[in-house]
């Protein structure tokens, strides 16, 4: 079973006018993803998701042409081989490039679900899991910029209908987040779990007037107050409360999560199958993680392919924390792309879907018709 073809659909759809979601990184103003499809030579088919990177043109164009190249005519079976490959010939002589991070990892994700539909498993059960209840939070491009009231209002359906937690975005001002983050607590009580993302818009001086506050309401993690490279920062921060810090979703490999061990800053793992370098990468840098009793709560990428396939990863894994469920109002990368991904239970928790592989079916046509534009997704 060889790898016959693969292509990439760089693919958007704009976010109507009023519907902006404001966080750390600006305004939303359109939603992109890169769509990868990986056909065999005996007409298997497998879908998986490259996270944009704010440049899903390039990240399918590197896809398309350079990696595509390399892996061609390998089993498509071999994960393991495909990955070595793409590192021998493209990350280890040009460094962990996030460009190449992001390709890789759809591509790992649509091989995986060959691999499923070909031995007529769901993914959990390939991965050596079980359909496990994994708890969720509602979380996504949601929960943004606006005033306290707004916020609970928005809050409070999610968790009308079984979220036990949600997270909040942050990063604006530090008075306008304490404001926010009260209201909620005050709103719905000691009983949820509130998490809180600065999108990386924090400085230190933010963090130290942050954290007494965060304490005391009990908040789940503060999740990348800074750029995943400022080690610096992390470390000083950390000494500053109690509030655990997150991050991972913009560390790519086990090679940039190694060292967070040595910091010790950072006790929250997140890694996105979509962007660390896929599922294969993922199980990695989860038994890394393991083997120093750190939890992974995987972040969410753009499309139901990504939710469901990280369903399917938390369900096999012995250090499972939080799914992130994206309940921003209108996704069509959710909603009409593919099959429904997720369903919340009254429990608070989430199932894997049952069909062989990652188990959703994608709208091909729907696809092609949503090419890529242009621009910021963010202004």
């Amino acid at each position: 079973m060889k790898i016959a073809n693969i292509e990439a659909f760089p693919t958007s759809f704009p976010v109507p006018e009023g519907a902006g979601v404001s966080l750390g990184v600006g305004r939303a103003v359109k939603r992109d993803a890169v769509v990868v499809k990986v056909t065999t030579d005996d007409g298997l088919v497998g879908w998986g998701e490259s996270h944009h990177g704010r440049a899903h043109t390039a990240v399918a164009a590197l896809l398309q042409t350079t990696l595509k190249r390399l892996v061609l005519g390998m089993e498509a079976t071999d994960t393991v081989g495909v990955w070595q490959k793409i590192y021998r010939g493209q990350l280890a002589s040009h460094g962990m490039g996030a460009g190449c991070a992001l390709a890789m990892s759809g591509l790992d994700m649509a091989l995986w679900d060959i691999r499923g539909k070909a031995a007529g498993l769901p993914l959990y059960k390939l991965l050596g899991g079980a359909a496990r209840a994994v708890p969720a939070y509602a979380g996504g491009v949601a929960l943004g910029y606006q005033p306290p009231e707004e916020l609970v209002a928005e809050a409070a359906p999610h968790l009308e209908a079984g979220y036990r937690a949600v997270k909040l975005r942050i990063g604006d001002t530090v008075a306008k987040d304490i404001a926010r983050m009260e209201a909620v607590r005050t709103a719905f009580g000691d009983g949820i779990d509130i998490l809180a993302d600065a999108n990386t818009a924090y400085s230190l001086a933010d963090v130290r007037r942050v954290m007494p506050a965060m304490d005391d309401l009990q908040m789940g993690w503060l999740e990348e107050p800074f750029p995943p490279h400022d080690r610096h920062d992390y470390a000083v921060a950390r000494g500053y409360g109690t509030t655990p810090l997150a991050a991972g979703e913009n560390h790519f490999t086990r090679f940039e999560f190694a060292p967070l061990l040595e910091d010790g800053a950072i006790g929250i793992w997140q890694p996105d199958l979509s962007k660390c370098g896929g599922i294969t990468e993922a199980l990695r840098i989860a038994a890394i993680a393991s083997a120093h009793k750190i939890a992974v709560h995987p972040h969410s990428s753009m499309t139901g392919l990504n939710q469901a396939a990280s369903i399917h990863f938390l369900c096999a894994i012995d250090n499972a924390g939080y799914f992130e469920a994206d309940v921003s109002r209108g996704n069509l990368f959710r909603d009409a792309l593919v099959s429904e991904p997720w369903r919340i239970g009254a429990d608070g928790c989430v199932r894997p879907p049952e069909a062989p592989g990652i188990g959703l079916s994608v709208d091909e046509d729907w696809l092609r018709a949503h090419p890529a534009i242009e621009g910021p997704g963010y202004v």
